[in-house]
């Protein structure tokens, strides 16, 4: 298959993930929007983003990361070699060690709760206390979907797990709103949705595995334990949980700094996350999840000259994507803030927190990007050392840059922390690939000069948008919020992204004419 036959497959098989991921994105950045205007950068604000990263860290550490890496590469083997008995052996053992598992760390995280909250500095001690242990059996829910989504992704079926965590931000908002009296205040009330969606996140995906004939039921812990199956994924994952445990910490420590710099400091940081996260998740996060089993495959059967050429075309289509919205968002940044979160408690102090914080964790995305296809391509050959040591790396990075920047720079310090630790990450990692003799990255010299080329063309376009911006804000300065500031939003965005496309076209980029070549016959 060639370079123009992978991207059009990457483009099939990623359509429909994209598009539900994107309207994910857009309803986690509405479930932001409903915390900006209940909470803004309250104490109460930064208890419930204390509370609920804790258990979000742990599905992180346990469910993500490790079941995606160790468990589909793991499961695809067996679908290739194995009965329909052992199959379903396999499948029950790893979900009896699962459960165990994840509701053995709920208690005590439940339990210790009191014992972890004092390390954020944060006002609200009892709530935040209480915030935490209401959220914390989100991960067991999250955790079984992390597993479910591992058998549908094997079988090429995205669409639930693609669907699933849109459940989890219509519960948020909806509790929000209609619970936010009844529960006290609208912290406790999104609490209770985030738990509500987790358990509709791995409830939804059941029926279609079962419609896809996979089966499994409780066994003895001790015959899961011992299950080849578990050993082998448990063997995966041990290396994988230190560089996991590694990458999360970097959020613990840091949100831990920021608890300390100020009021507000978590908050802003966490908004500004939202915003990264949303751009990412629109179509990069898709590529990711519908490369790793493809990469498995390739990998097991030995089709090395495939496995580069889906590797190369993802890459490129990333930094195209990335590159170009990254100068964007540093162009638009406080505008798009506005436009969102402004309003009620979210105050001029708010926005210029998240700002300040925006600006350094935008630089980021291409990054972050990278490391998403970049670590699948390790994870597919059951080489999980190569990313646990590109992780724990960029934590040392991470953890001195913040300890030493926090306290000049508070919010600012720590975002650009994070993007330096995500830019060694990305260098090891391509560092490592080059080690892999069935790994030939012909085109790096040719990536690295179209990435120049795309900054050079994104500063060109940003100009003309710099120089409208302010004129476009006074125009509508009279509006409501979201014409006032959603209208020059939309007008940069086309003029930004119109002269971008033009000088790809007329500069006859070869990866844009590809793309709109796939959109033509389509």
């Amino acid at each position: 298959m060639d370079a123009m036959a992978t991207i059009r497959s990457l483009l099939i098989h990623g359509s429909t993930l994209s598009l539900l991921t994107m309207v994910s994105r857009v309803l986690g950045l509405l479930r932001e929007m409903t915390k900006a205007r209940l909470l803004g950068t309250t104490a109460l604000s930064d208890a419930f983003s204390v509370a609920f990263m804790i258990p979000n860290l742990f599905r992180r550490l346990f469910a993500e990361g490790s079941i995606a890496v160790a468990f589909i590469p793991t499961f695809k083997k067996r679908l290739v070699e194995g009965g329909e008995d052992e199959l379903k052996g396999f499948l029950s053992c790893v979900f009896t060690f699962l459960t165990f598992f994840v509701t053995a760390v709920v208690v005590v995280g439940i339990l210790v709760s009191p014992l972890i909250v004092p390390l954020f500095g944060l006002t609200e001690f009892d709530e935040t206390v209480l915030l935490t242990r209401i959220m914390f059996p989100f991960l067991a829910f999250i955790s079984i979907a992390a597993f479910f989504q591992g058998i549908l992704n094997s079988v090429g079926v995205f669409t639930p797990s693609g669907a699933a965590p849109i459940l989890l931000n219509v519960a948020t908002i909806i509790c929000a709103y209609a619970l936010k009296d009844v529960m006290g205040n609208p912290a406790r009330a999104m609490a209770v949705g985030i738990l509500i969606g987790g358990f509709l996140e791995a409830a939804i995906q059941l029926p279609f595995i079962l419609k896809k004939g996979f089966t499994f039921f409780f066994k003895s812990i001790r015959k899961a334990v011992k299950h080849p199956g578990t050993q082998t994924i448990l063997k995966l994952i041990a290396p994988t949980i230190i560089g996991m445990a590694a990458y999360q910490l970097n959020d613990l420590v840091s949100t831990a700094l920021a608890g300390n710099a100020g009021q507000g400091v978590v908050s802003s940081l966490q908004y500004s996350l939202r915003l990264q996260e949303l751009i990412l998740g629109i179509f990069v996060v898709s590529i990711g999840t519908v490369l790793l089993p493809d990469f498995a495959e390739h990998a097991k059967t030995g089709n090395w000259d495939m496995f580069n050429v889906r590797l190369q075309s993802a890459i490129d289509i990333v930094a195209l994507i990335t590159v170009p919205i990254t100068f964007f968002a540093l162009c638009q940044g406080e505008t798009l803030i506005r436009l969102l979160f402004q309003g009620r408690s979210f105050t001029e102090e708010s926005v210029a927190l998240t700002k300040t914080a925006f600006i350094f964790h935008a630089p980021a995305l291409l990054f972050i990007a990278l490391n998403r296809i970049l670590a699948p391509a390790f994870y597919a050959q059951s080489d999980t050392k190569s990313p646990t040591f590109a992780g724990i790396v960029s934590f040392v990075v991470n953890m001195a840059l913040a300890f030493v920047l926090v306290e000049g720079f508070r919010g600012a310090g720590i975002a650009f922390a994070l993007t330096a630790a995500s830019a060694v990450n990305t260098v090891l990692l391509f560092c490592f690939l080059k080690k892999n003799p069935f790994i030939k990255m012909a085109g790096a010299l040719k990536t690295i000069l179209h990435i120049v080329k795309l900054c050079l063309f994104s500063v060109i376009a940003s100009v003309p948008v710099l120089l409208l911006n302010q004129r476009l804000l006074t125009l509508f300065v009279e509006r409501n919020r979201f014409i006032h500031y959603g209208v020059p939003f939309v007008i940069a965005a086309f003029v930004y992204f119109a002269i971008e496309l033009v000088l790809l076209i007329v500069t006859k980029d070869a990866l844009t004419h590809k793309l709109i070549s796939i959109v033509k016959s389509r």
